[in-house]
């Protein structure tokens, strides 16, 4: 620390916070300090939408057994009256949400203790590709997007630098890796939870019922959705921003309260 000049022969060498302006400039210091510290530490914390967890929507509803099958088999799991509605009311396109819906009785199954939304797989892939949009994309009946959705290669350049790892197989580049599909899955990413949602025995990340699947066992890994910490958790280690987190809760809260009543 530098010392400071003060009248005296021994100012020179005297700690800044020995001297009369140190002093003083100390105690401004410890007051501003402690004032903080009550306006900071002490002072309740305001707690702002995005901060709550979005309502799990009304469950989809199961479609009947005799029900007609569809083309793709998701459409045989969810009611397609209940998807008429929702998709109206929502805003999203019926074969998407037919897609998340499907994905949510999945998971439900599987790990019932999560408390995965649809609301929230939509808002995520509303905000990753537009509901496989992006781009001039496609969703077809199908739930494939035309032509596929790839993000920019993940070369270092505003981004994170990750080398190829599949050879090009999903994402066309053999330099680096590109986020894929609707649900924009990295390779490796995708190596380790793609699902096959579809059940045709191929599980790609350009099938919107393969990534929503996918998605969605990604996500409750993290564990229970139920809470805000838990929530927010699952959403972070799916885009580690906290503006992502916010913008996916404002979503799924727009979607939940667009779709009540219409179930």
């Amino acid at each position: 620390m530098i010392a400071r000049a003060e009248t005296g022969p021994d100012a020179a060498v005297r700690p800044w916070w020995r001297t009369t302006a140190g002093r003083l400039a100390l105690l401004v210091t410890v007051v501003v300090i402690v004032g903080l510290g009550v306006v900071l530490g002490n002072a309740p914390r305001q707690q702002t939408p995005a901060a709550v967890p979005p309502p799990i929507a009304a469950s989809p509803q199961v479609a009947d057994a005799d029900q007609p099958d569809g083309e793709a088999s998701p459409a045989t799991s969810v009611d397609r009256g209940w998807a008429s509605r929702v998709s109206s009311a929502a805003g999203i396109p019926e074969r998407a949400l037919v897609a998340y819906a499907s994905a949510t009785l999945t998971i439900d199954a599987e790990q019932p203790d999560c408390g995965l939304g649809w609301n929230t797989l939509a808002a995520i892939g509303s905000i990753e590709s537009g509901h496989g949009s992006h781009g001039g994309s496609v969703l077809g009946d199908d739930g494939w997007t035309t032509p596929r959705i790839l993000g920019p290669p993940l070369d270092g350049n505003g981004n994170a630098a990750i080398s190829d790892t599949d050879g090009g197989a999903w994402d066309g580049d053999t330099v680096w890796d590109r986020a894929v599909g609707p649900m924009q899955f990295i390779p490796d990413t995708w190596h380790r939870w793609g699902a096959d949602g579809n059940a045709d025995g191929i599980a790609d990340p350009s099938q919107l019922d393969d990534a929503a699947v996918a998605a969605a066992r990604y996500l409750c890994a993290s564990g229970s959705m139920t809470t805000a910490e838990g929530w927010r958790a699952a959403i972070f280690s799916y885009n580690h921003l906290d503006s992502y987190v916010d913008e996916v809760a404002v979503i799924a809260n727009k979607y939940a309260s667009r779709a009540q009543g219409a179930a």
